[in-house]
């Protein structure tokens, strides 16, 4: 924000200097008037009516110019706080979303103070400080007439200051329901399939209507009081000329003024107090406008600066130390203690019930979310410190929700940046959509439109795996990859993962058993923490033995612990099947599960 005032600075003490010519040019009526009626009736002359008639128009030709260059001033103004305010609001307001935060006001707020800076409040508090400027000339001319616009002066002043008093307390309330009012609505026009479909649209009606009803009790006796001193305002204003020129005739009566020094102190005071009328009605924009610049202000300063400085690229070692992540608003957490380490190429496979914090890792790993305690490095540099458009090109991410933005699908792939048309050819090789992507329509041009049923919720997740894989990324985080794929996109997937093994390093969340055969190392999450990490067979030998019921539970190792005893020969045969289940002799017959119904279990949340 103090940017932006360094910016604005320049072109507001432009308006400055217009408003200070255009007063002193407003002059030339009430000098006009003085002379006409002091001297032009009392000599008859023609020549100096038509001199001064000549000299006013002039002054009014060049009032109008100034006037109108004022105006375009404004917008000029107005846009220039829009476009310096605009891409700020939008990379906080992403920031926001991205961090599961409800959405501020960001874009209104600038919409509030471009409209503001455009408006004729701006002109009423640079010509408002002329009033002193006015009041002493009119007190030169005559005591009791300044007098009498002081008084004036001080009362106009005085219902400004009322007016401000009595809506202060009442604007944030109404700027809040209007808030919620429209965020209410934008999340029902999000959801439109649904609430068509159920017939829910009536009951959401009812729900905003209920909401705009609170917001219209809100804003009614907020708009009594704002009518009511605006209608003030200008009807104390014209009480006010109507006192002055009585006082004014007083003199002429007592021979203390001329009569053209009493009509031209009238349009003064006219003149000096027009400002402070048009501040009190144009007061609800000027307080907009002031809650708006705190509200982005306040938005700018949550977002931290990003470090300016260029790291080297990341080879994808990833270090996760005891990584803690508190749910916002509650003293629940979503992650406790949880700690691993990749090796650069080094594929893991997250695995766990439902709720047990998968997709809150994956969203903390990516440097989304931002955690409460420890760290998450990349080659031993805190994921913090990286600038997001320096680790986006080597960050690979696909969300659980996959969301394709307005463009073709080479553009979504090419993450709407330059089409590459090799890369992004490959990146839909990688990703095992080529021949897919062919299929549309239009192939790699095929448009894609909010709510078009075309792709397919596969084929969508097909594409957005490729725009994780587009360029060279050296992490890849795939939250569910397969949790709408049929069985060519399985098998696409498990090809996908094993091209990525040994080259790139992934962090893949799953619940099916298939994509365990792609991957290196196995977590199990439960309530947010790490129940078991360590190499696939290591980690499914334990989890077959924890659901056994043998109490010989192997101990898993974690990130920067000691690493775990070699496992004899006879169990590394044993284990070197993973998908075979076996009953062991002794055992009595029991069954050991193999190591596919142990992750199908641990998906579901039996174990």
């Amino acid at each position: 924000m103090r940017a932006l005032y360094e910016l604005l600075r320049a072109p507001l003490r432009h308006v400055a200097v217009f408003s200070l010519c255009m007063n002193l040019l407003l002059l030339a009526p009430t000098l006009f008037m003085l002379q006409v009626f002091d001297r032009v009736l009392v000599s008859q002359s023609t020549d100096t009516l038509l001199a001064l008639l000549v000299g006013t128009g002039i002054a009014l030709l060049m009032y109008f110019g100034l006037d109108l260059l004022r105006q375009r001033l404004q917008a000029v103004i107005g846009q220039a706080a829009g476009d310096a305010l605009t891409p700020l609001a939008v990379q906080a307001l992403v920031a926001e979303g991205s961090q599961g935060r409800p959405p501020s006001e960001g874009l209104r707020d600038v919409a509030a103070l471009r409209a503001a800076m455009a408006s004729p409040a701006v002109v009423a508090l640079f010509d408002a400080p002329w009033l002193l400027f006015y009041l002493a000339l009119i007190t030169a001319v005559h005591p009791l007439l300044g007098l009498s616009a002081c008084l004036a002066a001080l009362c106009m002043a005085g219902l400004t200051l009322a007016s401000h008093l009595a809506t202060r307390k009442q604007m944030p309330a109404v700027q809040e329901a209007s808030a919620a009012a429209a965020r209410f609505l934008d999340r029902c026009l999000a959801n439109a399939e649904a609430a068509q479909a159920l017939g829910m649209v009536p009951a959401l009606l009812t729900r905003w209507r209920t909401r705009l009803d609170q917001l219209l009790a809100l804003q009614a006796p907020l708009n009594r009081r704002t009518s009511l001193a605006a209608a003030a305002g200008r009807s104390l204003r014209q009480a006010v000329q109507v006192v002055m020129l009585a006082v004014g005739v007083w003199l002429i009566l007592g021979g203390h003024v001329s009569p053209g020094a009493t009509l031209a102190c009238t349009i003064l005071l006219g003149r000096a107090l027009a400002p402070v009328e048009l501040l009190i009605a144009q007061w609800k924009v000027l307080a907009d406008a002031r809650a708006a610049a705190t509200r982005l202000a306040r938005l700018m300063q949550t977002q931290a600066p990003e470090a300016a400085m260029a790291l080297p690229t990341p080879r994808g070692e990833l270090q996760v130390q005891q990584l803690t992540w508190r749910i916002p608003g509650t003293e629940r957490l979503g992650l406790a203690g949880v700690s691993l380490a990749l090796s650069a190429g080094e594929v893991l496979a997250v695995v766990g019930p439902s709720g047990a914090g998968k997709s809150t890792l994956m969203r903390v790993l990516s440097g989304l979310w931002k955690p409460t305690a420890g760290h998450v490095r990349l080659d031993a540099s805190d994921l913090a410190q990286w600038p997001r458009e320096q680790l986006g090109p080597w960050l690979g991410y696909l969300p659980q929700e996959v969301a394709l933005f307005p463009g073709t699908v080479a553009e979504n792939i090419a993450r709407l940046g330059e089409v590459d048309s090799e890369a992004v050819v490959a990146a839909a090789r990688r990703a095992g959509a080529h021949e897919m992507i062919l299929a549309l329509p239009q192939g790699y041009e095929t448009p894609l439109a909010p709510g078009s049923p075309l792709p397919s919720p596969g084929q969508r997740q097909r594409i957005g795996l490729a725009r994780a894989l587009y360029g060279d990324p050296k992490l890849v985080l795939l939250d569910e990859p397969n949790a709408n794929l049929d069985g060519e996109g399985e098998q696409a997937l498990a090809e996908a993962l094993k091209s990525l093994r040994g080259q790139v390093t992934t962090v893949v969340v799953t619940h099916r058993s298939q994509l365990l055969q792609q991957v290196d190392k196995l977590l199990v999450l439960e309530g947010g923490r790490a129940a078991q990490f360590g190499p696939v067979a290591e980690v499914l030998r334990a989890m077959q033995q924890r659901s056994a019921g043998t109490p010989n539970v192997v101990a898993m190792p974690v990130a920067g612990g000691p690493a775990s005893p070699p496992p004899s020969p006879a169990t590394s045969q044993a284990n070197s099947h993973p998908t075979s289940s076996a009953s062991e002799p002794g055992s009595g017959g029991a069954v050991v599960p193999s190591a596919a119904q142990v992750a199908d279990r641990i998906g579901k949340g039996g174990l």
